[in-house]
């Protein structure tokens, strides 16, 4: 399908919405996605004709919705290009995804003394979590700094990875620069000292290359309110070998395959790691969001949001004070930012009043406002139906801000 902004936009009914008496201008997209007409649809469409709990049922809606709830996760296999539908595991969203795998892999794999790296500029859910499992199983943690350009200090990760290492977790694009990783060279590093891979694809796999047989990642991590789907639903994707030899996260109903007294016995996979009844609408809302993204060229939507990325880039530092974090060789979607004088928080306040949606604060990542020695950022993330007008929409409201703060 040709790549028209227009028809776009009109497949998002909040994107007509008015705040405070003005349009809309929804640029808080790394926090959350808007849902497409089509996903809307799919999600009412479930809770009205076919509601019901899934696998252990044998009437028609039971079928209806484990039949549908089965086709979302080849929806997501094909999407991903995974090997094999089970390798294809639901969870709550991306920081349950990375919690199963610090646990489970840390269980099965990680002794004391044992090395885990992560990255600085990580979200703190691909941060705390093996912080966490490091301090269980007393290994060491370790972090790769960014340099001032936001560029992961990759002779420091080559330095760091050994024969200790026993998994490596990183971001594919941060969340607060927009830098987007190596992945592929910082997985095949890691590779070579026998180490596993996490991706943190949150905020990647909407605006980067997914494929995860292509990047070879262990494990890649996802949620579907990021990728125009509902909440409460993310995916964690992971080889067969690792997930076979991996125990469960939890223990319940759904993941297991005979109980008695003595012993308990534990499914196949996906389902030893799906404990309890699912969100079962969940999957089928992300399957239609992907759809909806299959129905689009991906390098027309990566060739529009750079456009439109660059120029709200450009147009930002035409404002006097600007300073735009972040300048790394490869960069999406995210513009985070501070005006000299003004606090991010009263920034992002103010230009609500305008009808624009921002966000402010350390987004999650305080180790990086550390290393700029600030306490946050205002940041304007952008999706597919974000355009040039809008990019002039916050300048110009920034302009009025600036003006009525006298500077």
């Amino acid at each position: 399908m040709k790549f028209d902004i227009n028809k776009i936009r009109s497949d998002f009914p909040i994107l007509k919405s008015s705040v405070n008496g003005k349009p809309l201008v929804y640029l808080d997209n790394a926090a959350t996605t808007q849902k497409p007409q089509s996903v809307i649809d799919t999600v009412t469409e479930y809770y009205t004709t076919y509601n019901s709990n899934i696998h252990r049922g044998t009437h028609h809606l039971s079928n209806l919705a484990t039949e549908a709830h089965e086709a979302a996760r080849k929806t997501v296999q094909h999407y991903i290009n995974a090997g094999h539908e089970h390798e294809i595991i639901f969870t709550r969203g991306t920081t349950e995804a990375i919690n199963l795998v610090a646990f489970s892999f840390g269980e099965a794999f990680v002794k004391p003394g044992d090395d885990v790296i992560v990255t600085t500029m990580d979200h703190h859910s691909n941060f705390v979590p093996w912080q966490m499992m490091c301090e269980r199983r007393r290994a060491n943690f370790h972090v790769v700094p960014f340099d001032e350009h936001g560029d992961l200090r990759l002779d420091v990760y080559e330095n760091l990875l050994s024969e200790k290492t026993r998994i490596v977790a990183f971001n594919h694009v941060s969340n607060s620069l927009g830098t987007v990783n190596p992945a592929q060279d910082m997985i095949r590093m890691a590779h070579a000292v026998g180490a596993a891979v996490l991706v943190d694809a949150a905020q990647s796999v909407q605006h980067a290359d997914h494929d995860v047989r292509e990047l070879d990642a262990d494990f890649y991590a996802f949620s579907g309110h990021k990728i125009y789907g509902p909440t409460g639903i993310g995916v964690l994707y992971g080889k067969t070998q690792w997930l076979d030899a991996m125990p469960p996260y939890q223990g319940g109903g759904e993941m297991i395959d005979q109980v008695t007294i003595e012993k308990t016995t534990y499914g196949k996979l996906p389902f030893k790691f799906e404990a309890g009844t699912p969100n079962i609408v969940g999957p089928i809302g992300l399957a239609a969001a992907i759809d909806y993204l299959n129905g689009l060229a991906f390098n027309d939507i990566l060739a529009h949001e750079d456009d439109v990325f660059n120029y709200g880039r450009d147009r930002l530092l035409e404002i006097d004070g600007m300073r735009i974090y972040g300048n790394a060789k490869r960069r999406a979607s995210i513009l985070a930012f501070n005006i000299e004088g003004i606090h991010h928080y009263d920034l992002g306040t103010l230009l609500d009043t305008h009808g624009i949606a921002v966000r402010t604060g350390h987004h999650c990542t305080q180790p990086i406002m550390t290393a700029f020695h600030i306490e946050g950022t205002v940041r304007a993330s952008l999706a597919l139906y974000n355009t040039r007008e809008e990019i002039d929409a916050l300048v110009a409201a920034i302009r009025k801000v600036l003006k009525m703060l006298g500077k």
